[in-house]
């Protein structure tokens, strides 16, 4: 093999590839990036077994074709430590694949191209096309709310579920619950839904931008495939039955709450320094028009903090974790933020004010 590219143009898709490579493998392989080139065009792929992620780079003056597999990291680095002026040229030798770039050379060690995992090709069982900007914004809103290494193996991922008229990503860990919708024609005959593992859900995040060009995905039984400009990234899914996430919802509560979000959030943030720092709860006492945050923590230290509301209720207690209610301030980018409340027992429903798009479900806490 041998070919001569540009640093430009290998760096970015190497270290996107890079990220989908674990540090620590139990197979010296997978920490490998799988190099294949032929017809003026270099691919390259990495897995972990649960995700692969594949670029294409083209055009790349392809001298011999071939392929190897060589150290993810270790390319990526040198190829980010090296300067603009010089192309690169990559040639194996032997079982050495040899990096030259003007006055710097480099030898790297590779492993047979026939080590290297392939995820299996499945039949396609649907096809859709949504924008990238819809979909990142989709995943954006819901991912901080996925398990992590709960026993309930179905919860360590996001939900997609697609029917004739919606797409929507749900997450949640037992205690909050992020739901986001997108209404586009997707001409599925029946409710489909799948489950995609939390490094996939992160990876694809990172992948799509904020561009109405658009992502292609692909679900089969197994597997849920992106076309990403010249990516193309799998991820397997998740085997199980994800909760019934209707059920959850909290419906008719009585106290709507009215408040600015970025002051809500400072003032929760600023509260929830002197919290109990395993449990992190605070207590909201809302009463006409104001809003009234405590918190206090062991060592007998406490915070109370204020903020101005537009609520003419009943006035009410309730506790909750300040990081989840701060987790989804962050979600939200409305300035106003809607809050539906029952009782000290029932979740707090939360939503933008006029943007009906995302939800977010919060359970109270008994402090």
């Amino acid at each position: 093999m041998k070919l001569t590219i540009s640093r430009e143009s290998l760096l970015t898709p190497l270290q996107s590839i890079a990220g989908v490579v674990e540090k620590k493998q139990t197979m010296p392989v997978l920490s490998n990036v799988l190099l294949v080139a032929e017809d003026n065009t270099l691919t390259l792929t990495g897995t972990n077994m649960e995700v692969e992620l594949v670029a294409r780079i083209t055009p790349v003056h392809v001298d011999q074709p071939g392929r190897i597999t060589v150290p993810a990291r270790k390319l990526s680095d040198i190829s980010r430590a090296l300067g603009d002026e010089a192309p690169m040229e990559l040639s194996l030798e032997g079982d050495r694949l040899h990096l030259r770039c003007g006055a710097s050379h480099f030898t790297l060690s590779t492993l047979p191209a026939e080590h290297f995992p392939n995820v299996e090709d499945e039949d396609e069982s649907f096809r859709l096309e949504l924008p990238q900007k819809e979909l990142g914004r989709m995943l954006d809103a819901t991912a901080f709310a996925m398990a992590q290494q709960d026993v309930r193996y179905y919860l360590n991922g996001l939900l997609l579920e697609v029917d004739k008229d919606h797409v929507r990503t749900v997450a949640t860990d037992g205690h909050r619950l992020a739901m986001a919708h997108l209404e586009v024609a997707t001409n599925c005959p029946e409710l489909r839904q799948v489950i995609v593992p939390r490094k996939g859900v992160l990876e694809l995040a990172r992948l799509v931008e904020d561009v109405e060009t658009p992502v292609t995905l692909v679900i089969g039984d197994n597997h849920l495939r992106a076309t990403v400009g010249s990516y193309t990234f799998t991820s397997k899914l998740i085997e199980g039955k994800f909760p019934d996430y209707n059920r959850v919802i909290p419906r008719g509560g009585d106290k709507v709450v009215l408040a600015d979000r970025a002051t809500l959030k400072n003032t929760l943030q600023r509260a929830g320094i002197l919290s109990h720092e395993n449990i992190r709860g605070v207590r909201l006492n809302l009463a006409s028009n104001e809003l009234q945050v405590f918190a206090n923590n062991p060592d007998q230290e406490q915070a109370e903090d204020a903020l101005p509301v537009d609520y003419q209720g009943e006035s009410l207690q309730i506790g909750f974790n300040v990081g989840y209610l701060v987790d989804v301030m962050n979600a939200l980018d409305e300035d106003q933020v809607k809050i539906t409340l029952s009782n000290p027992n029932s979740s707090a429903l939360i939503e933008a004010q006029n943007d009906n798009r995302c939800l977010y479900v919060v359970m109270p806490m008994r402090l």
